[in-house]
């Protein structure tokens, strides 16, 4: 094949390609209903490795495990850190599966590949006592304190992702039953029980007059509809916990009681990742 047979080849591969991964990302958001942030992930890898293809000349089509750990290796090059490396590889994994199963392609050149090991721990968590001083330190005389403070509460009480809280609509809480709905990852939908302090949080913050014209979100900023892209609760989360020393998402994992009350639920259809029936 001419050199310039070749480079139209190349073209034309490369915008398949990327007509394949657009396909793929629907699939993954129509039919296996991942959540927004992980889709948002699959995009941004899977165009990062269109990108590399198409630079370095690459036929995604019939790539092999060579070109692929070349393209692993120039990501360490790179110094990305052996979680982000993995994320990758996963996501390529998964594409090559997918194409696979649909024919597009006769090999699955990504699954021999072996992952970076990934040193495991335990996450850092937080005593009762460091989350009763983050909420303190919170100025709660204003709405944007007030909302603060209910999602750093309602974090604690439920054990929930940051995604998750974003998600809530007040329909979701039942006062009444002192319980909240959850959708996790996959759509999968759990119950957990909540405490009193964390429902009068919410009360109290529902109740303010500036919150009526949008009393069917909770607790969103009325000029920031997702609240873990919300750059004021964003900051107060870090510096809060960065005082205590532990990741952002610390209060997801503190395994305490508040007034005798199980922060999350201990029966059949209240255990994190349970389905309500």
């Amino acid at each position: 094949m001419s050199g310039s047979g070749e480079a139209g080849e190349r073209v034309g591969q490369a915008a398949g390609f990327r007509g394949w991964c657009d396909r793929f990302i629907s699939y993954l958001q129509d039919v296996r209903g991942l959540s927004p942030q992980t889709v948002r992930a699959y995009r941004a890898d899977l165009a990062s490795f269109a990108s590399w293809t198409e630079r370095e000349g690459v036929l995604p089509a019939t790539i092999s495990h060579r070109e692929l750990r070349s393209y692993l290796a120039d990501l360490n090059r790179a110094r990305y850190s052996e979680k982000t490396v993995n994320r990758h590889l996963s996501a390529i994994r998964a594409l090559y599966r997918w194409l696979v199963h649909e024919s597009l392609v006769t090999q699955d050149s990504a699954a021999a590949i072996a992952s970076p090991k990934i040193a495991r721990t335990l996450p850092k968590t937080m005593a009762d006592g460091d989350v009763a001083d983050i909420l303190s330190a919170i100025d709660d005389t204003d709405e944007v304190g007030l909302r603060d403070a209910a999602i750093l509460e309602l974090l604690y009480a439920s054990g929930a992702r940051i995604a998750e809280i974003a998600g809530l609509s007040i329909e979701d809480i039942d006062f009444a039953e002192a319980q909240v709905r959850l959708f996790g990852k996959g759509s999968k939908e759990r119950i957990v029980p909540l405490y009193p302090q964390v429902l009068d949080r919410l009360r109290t913050y529902l109740q303010r007059e500036a919150r009526q014209a949008h009393a069917d979100a909770l607790p969103l900023d009325a000029r920031q509809p997702h609240v873990h892209r919300c750059p004021a609760y964003r900051i107060r989360e870090a510096r809060a916990c960065r005082r205590q020393g532990c990741a952002a998402h610390a209060p997801r994992h503190a395994p305490y009681l508040r007034d005798g009350a199980p922060r999350r639920g201990s029966g059949p259809q209240n255990r994190p990742g349970a389905s309500r029936p």
